[in-house]
């Protein structure tokens, strides 16, 4: 076995930052360059090191990607859904690693169309991505955009079906917002500026062909992020503005696409609404004067403020997060006690109330989003939507809204899952100051809560989203090795209503930490695990969350996982040249603000590293990470080598052609994921075989 090198040492080089009467060293602010090549050499003496890590884990990560890849289909295809005349799908085949995009006829037999081979677009690229796929409404032309870096900034393509003919060729910095005018003559996009911020609204004319888009809008607001599509009934372009504290949605006729938009409500600080089109009016969900949202009606004929009507009023213990319209029903997307929930009625929104009935008690659903309409048809009664729990494979459902009946259309076929071995519970852990915070979790069924067990904790806890419980067959590695895995739904998240997010940012941010380590200790009560056996990961602004609480409690913990994490909170907010930052401030706090300064200081996770024993660590970022730098990581790992007291692994794994979700192949993520997994099975002294289990049970 040949010995492992030492681990590569950042020079230092104190860099001082004078902020607000105060001064503060940097030692390794010099990683913030990538032209200088010093800084890629350091960067890639991290990955040398992190691979002569793992190469005695060579075998263990073959046995497990080999176990994920046996719960897979690889000729797999995702369930048609109907948009017009067509059934459109995506597939993969045997020994590729990318999508065909499909359509067949919607009615009869007639063949496959591949529309999109995004293998084909790979050829010659490390990391391919197709981020935009939005048929025009005859169906004729479609509109699609592919990243190639990983930064997700999109170059925008039109191709006539018809005829295969390229009609617009590469626009490039587009972002993933398109939208169609009804006759098909215009397409409308939203465009990026240097600090990746969608700041221009778009109008491409394609009969005649325009070698030129004609600018329509532009938001001078730095904070504010513009976002176009077409409503469910096709008659209204719907831009969204999303600003640090605020929401403004602009409307205009689908089939004016050369008229203006006009402002539904104008912006004010503090004010966030949204708004679907359905018949003669805007359906609006809006916090004013209702934390948890309230929907309101808006007549076309009379837009003025005033005359709006609540449908839907506020509710204390019930979060309206969402509205979808259809031409004889309204859906309304609710979270209450901590779960979504489905609530469907007539337009009306108050007549023939009924919720959907989930079969698992704790779960997670998938349906329409800002960009993608998973129910693209507005005179159906089909409400379509992606169901899952711990223990159910992705589903996908069509719901019948009329009669309230569930129908399975399809579900990921998983080889080897017996979902009676496994159970999943739903715990409350006591915080410091009261609060109970859910945790969910799951297991092998014949699990003895005796201390011994491996965990693997998962937590977020910003901007609101909340992570739910869902199917992964690849973490059925971990568990048959006897790990608990499970979410910590912290504060910081909307998983108890707007309040709950309320209380875990700005000057509350320090929740989501105490939060996460009561859920930590409940469980190490409860004896689902001990502190040298409980593993915890996060990614992207979960990267805050983990690498506080493991400068705060690194006693509490075996392992961290941390993913594209975002550490360098202080250095961050201070450059909003840097994309997205500018729409940070009302997240984590305005650094020009002496207090929320002071407050930023006391936790940001780079700035706090202290000289003490860390537990074994795993890192991986993407140097073309647009949302976490290269460099945040890579900073964070310096400084935690230089002051360290353990002998723990510390590794950092840079993707060198690779963006904020890292691989975009179907086998190299998986790698990825089975680098991770062995790593933690190693280091946790967790069985690096399968257990048996006692008694097979019939398949369900």
């Amino acid at each position: 076995m040949s010995k492992i090198p030492p681990a590569p040492r950042a020079k230092v080089v104190p860099h001082l930052r004078r902020h607000l009467g105060r001064t503060h060293v940097d030692p390794y602010a010099w990683l913030q360059d990538p032209d200088d090549p010093q800084v890629r050499a350091y960067v890639e003496a991290e990955n040398a090191y992190a691979r002569s890590v793992l190469a005695p884990l060579e075998t263990l990560v073959d046995r497990v990607a080999a176990e994920m890849r046996s719960h897979m289909v690889e000729e797999e295809s995702s369930a048609p859904r109907r948009w017009g005349e067509y059934l459109y799908y995506t597939r993969y085949v045997r020994g590729r690693q990318f999508r065909l995009f499909c359509r067949r006829p919607a009615h009869g037999d007639g063949p496959e169309e591949i529309l999109l081979d995004e293998n084909a677009l790979a050829e010659g690229h490390a990391y391919c991505f197709v981020g935009v796929f939005v048929p025009s409404p005859d169906h004729n032309l479609l509109a699609y955009a592919v990243d190639w870096t990983g930064a997700w900034i999109f170059t925008l393509f039109v191709r006539d079906l018809r005829t295969g003919e390229v009609l617009v060729e590469g626009i490039p910095r587009v972002a993933r917002t398109v939208a169609w005018s009804s006759d098909c003559r215009f397409l409308f996009y939203t465009a990026f500026d240097e600090t990746r911020r969608p700041f221009q609204l778009q109008r491409r004319c394609l009969d005649p062909r325009s070698a030129e888009s004609q600018l329509v809008y532009e938001e001078p607001d730095p904070a504010g992020y513009l976002f176009i599509r077409r409503s469910r009934s096709g008659a209204y372009f719907l831009l969204v503005i999303s600003g640090d504290d605020y929401t403004e949605v602009r409307f205009l006729p689908a089939d004016q696409p050369l008229g203006a938009f006009q402002v539904l409500q104008a912006r004010r600080s503090g004010l966030e609404y949204f708004a679907e089109h359905h018949d003669d009016r805007f359906l609006v969900w809006t916090n004013e004067e209702a934390p948890n949202s309230r929907l309101m009606e808006a007549r076309l004929s009379h837009l003025d403020r005033p005359d709006w009507r609540e449908i839907i009023p506020h509710r204390p213990d019930t979060l309206l997060d969402e509205v979808s319209a259809f031409a004889e029903h309204l859906v309304v997307y609710e979270r209450a006690a901590g779960a979504k929930q489905i609530r469907i009625s007539a337009p009306d929104g108050t007549s023939g109330v009924r919720y959907v009935a989930f079969p698992d008690p704790i779960y997670s659903f998938r349906t329409d989003t800002f960009r993608e309409h998973m129910n693209p048809e507005f005179a159906t009664h089909r409400l379509r939507f992606h169901y899952s729990s711990y223990t159910t494979p992705d589903s996908a459902v069509d719901y019948d809204m009329q009669q309230g009946t569930w129908n399975l259309i399809q579900q990921q076929p998983v080889p080897g899952f017996l979902p009676d071995r496994y159970v999943s519970v739903r715990l409350e852990a006591p915080a410091p100051d009261g609060a109970g915070v859910p945790l969910s979790l799951v297991h092998r069924r014949d699990l003895a809560l005796d201390g011994s067990h491996p965990l693997l904790l998962e937590g977020y806890g910003a901007y609101g989203r909340a992570v739910d419980p869902s199917f992964n067959e690849r973490l059925l590695t971990l568990l048959d090795r006897g790990f608990v895995c499970g979410l910590a739904h912290v504060r910081g998240s909307n998983a108890r209503g707007r309040d709950w997010y309320e209380q875990g940012r700005l000057l509350h941010k320090k929740n989501s930490f105490t939060d996460f380590i009561a859920c930590a200790e409940h469980l190490i009560r409860l004896g689902y695990t001990s502190p040298g056996r409980l593993a915890i990961t996060g990614s992207s602004a979960g990267g805050v969350l983990i690498a506080a609480v493991l400068n705060m409690r690194p006693d509490l913990f075996g392992a961290a996982v941390a993913l594209m994490p975002f550490t360098n909170v202080v250095t961050t907010m201070l450059r909003p040249d840097l994309p997205l930052v500018a729409n940070e401030v009302g997240e984590w706090g305005d650094p020009q603000d002496p207090h929320a300064y002071d407050y930023l200081l006391s936790y940001s996770p780079y700035d706090r590293i202290e000289p003490q024993a860390y537990p074994h660590i795993f890192v991986r970022a993407g140097w073309n990470d647009q949302q976490v730098p290269y460099w945040d990581p890579a900073k964070w790992v310096a400084r935690l080598r230089a002051h360290k007291t353990d002998s723990h692994d510390l590794i950092l794994l840079t993707g060198m052609e690779a963006g904020h979700s890292g691989a975009s192949g179907r086998a190299d993520s998986l790698r990825e994921d089975a680098e991770a997994y062995a790593f933690l099975i190693r280091v946790l002294g967790a069985p690096e075989e399968p257990l048996p289990f006692p008694d097979p049970p019939s398949a369900v």
